[in-house]
């Protein structure tokens, strides 16, 4: 099971007929709009990637959208793959896992920040 995060662009005077056909056209959950900026936060799911990407074309071409982009994705089976493969390296220390560990003795090396910008 696959499940995507799309960010919906409309005009604003578009945006309560772009909500309502999210809503009930069967292929996409509605969560969140800004009808000033005309932005709809909606969700699809899918066995697979094609499945996915069906829907986001149907999206695209609805009445009243401007684009449509997916953002963030769950592959439940890459997800598993993940797992496995870190439990069998074994690349989590084992202090990580301790329900005696205190956030407060954990040493942070890194900076985002700097990495990002």
């Amino acid at each position: 099971m696959n499940i995507s995060s799309i960010v919906i662009q409309c005009l604003s005077k578009n945006y309560d007929q772009v909500q309502q056909w999210c809503e009930e056209s069967g292929i996409c959950e509605f969560h969140f709009g800004d009808k000033e900026k005309g932005k709809i936060i909606v969700t699809i799911e899918g066995e697979g990637v094609e499945e996915e990407i069906e829907k986001l074309k149907t999206i695209q071409a609805a009445p009243g959208v401007i684009a449509a982009d997916m953002m963030m994705t769950y592959q439940e089976d890459m997800l598993d793959e993940e797992v496995k493969r870190l439990e069998e390296e074994g690349v989590v220390p084992d202090w990580l896992n301790d329900p005696n560990t205190k956030a407060e003795d954990i040493v942070y090396h890194g900076d985002l920040k700097k990495k990002v910008i």
